[in-house]
C-alpha cells in the first residue's frame, strides 16, 4: 500500500474542446483532512469521479493508497467510502434496509457506531426512502459512509440539504474520523465548512489547482484586518509599509496589513490609540482578495452556512 492516501500526476480530463480538469498534481497524506474548494463547475466533481474510476482520464493518472484508480477501481473501492451531494437510493426500501445493504457493500460495519450515528443525525430508519426529505436521504448516505470507518472518505458537497444542526453533527463525525487516523478529502463550495475541518486546502478554478496549502499558509493570500480608534487626530498611515487604508471615518481607521504589523504598531503607539481590533481574514475574504469578485454567479456562498 502506498504511503500517500491520494496522489495524482498531471491528471487531466477533456470533454471534446472543454477541459474539465487540467494537469492536476495533488498529494494527500494518510490521516489528513484536505478541503477542495472552488465554485461549482471548477472541476471538483470531475476530480472525484476520476479518483473513483468512474471516468477515464484523458491524460495523467490517479492513485489511492498506491493503487491505480483507473486500472484497479475495485481494489481502490475497498479502501474508501464516497458521498455525493446528490444521493441516489432505492425508493422502496426503508432507511434500515438501505443501511443494511450499504453495510454489506463495505463488508464490515460497527453496529454500535451505526446506532450512534442514527441517533446523532436524528434519523427514523423505519420510513421508506421515498418518504424521506432530501436532507434525510443525505443523512442515510452519510451514515452509510461513516459507519464503515473506511481508510478514506471522499466527500463531494456532503452536507447539501442538511440543516445547521445536522451540519454540526457531520463536523463532529469528521473530527472523530480524523482522530481515528482516517483520511478525508472534502470537496465543497462552503467556506465555513472547509475552514472548520481541514488541515490543508486546495483551491480549484477553471479546472486548475491554483493554490494549495495550510489555512495558515493561505492567510498570506490576504491581509490582516485592523481597526484603530484614536482619541485625537488620526495619523497619516499612507506611507506605512504594507498598510492599505480602506476607510478613515472621524476617529476610526480601518486598514489591511500585508506582512509584518510592526511598522503599523510603531506609528499607532505614539498616536493615542484608545481601541485596537485586528482579526485574521476568513477563507471567504481570502478568496475574494485573491481572485477579486470574479464569482459573478454567486456560486461561492457569501453567507457562512
Amino acid at each position: 500500500m502506498g504511503s500517500m492516501a491520494i496522489r495524482t500526476d498531471s491528471l487531466t480530463k477533456r470533454y471534446g474542446g472543454v477541459t474539465a480538469l487540467d494537469g492536476l498534481d495533488l498529494e494527500v497524506e494518510r490521516g489528513e483532512v484536505v478541503g477542495y474548494l472552488g465554485p461549482n463547475g471548477a472541476g471538483k466533481t470531475t476530480t472525484i469521479r476520476l479518483l473513483l474510476g468512474l471516468i477515464q482520464p484523458t491524460e495523467g493518472r490517479a492513485e489511492i493508497f498506491g493503487v491505480d484508480c483507473h486500472r484497479q477501481p475495485v481494489e481502490v473501492h475497498r479502501h474508501l467510502s464516497y458521498v455525493s451531494g446528490e444521493s441516489n437510493l432505492w425508493p422502496s426500501l426503508t432507511g434500515a434496509e438501505t443501511l443494511y445493504l450499504l453495510g454489506r457493500l463495505h463488508g464490515e460495519v460497527d453496529e454500535n457506531y451505526q446506532q450512534e450515528l442514527i441517533d446523532r443525525f436524528d434519523l427514523d430508519p423505519s420510513k421508506k426512502v421515498r418518504a424521506y426529505s432530501r436532507g434525510n436521504r443525505q443523512k442515510i448516505v452519510l451514515i452509510g459512509a461513516l459507519m464503515a470507518r473506511p481508510e478514506l472518505l471522499l466527500l463531494d458537497e456532503p452536507t447539501s440539504g442538511l440543516d445547521p444542526l445536522m451540519e454540526r453533527a457531520f463536523r463532529l463525525c469528521i473530527r472523530e474520523a480524523r482522530d481515528r487516523g482516517q483520511t478525508i478529502f472534502l470537496s465543497s463550495h462552503i467556506m465555513s465548512e472547509v475552514e472548520a475541518l481541514c488541515d490543508r486546502v486546495g483551491i480549484v478554478r477553471d479546472g486548475k489547482l491554483i493554490e494549495m496549502g495550510t489555512l495558515t499558509q493561505m492567510r498570506h493570500l490576504s491581509a490582516l484586518a485592523v481597526e484603530a480608534t484614536f482619541d485625537g487626530v488620526i495619523p497619516n498611515l499612507s506611507n506605512v509599509p504594507g498598510v492599505t487604508v480602506t476607510e478613515a471615518d472621524g476617529q476610526v481607521v480601518r486598514c489591511q496589513v500585508q506582512g509584518s504589523v510592526e511598522p503599523l504598531l510603531r506609528v499607532l503607539a505614539t498616536a493615542g490609540v484608545t481601541r485596537l481590533v485586528s482579526r485574521e481574514p476568513s477563507l471567504e475574504e481570502m478568496f475574494l482578495a485573491h481572485y477579486g469578485a470574479g464569482d459573478p454567479s454567486g456560486e461561492l456562498d457569501h453567507v457562512a452556512h
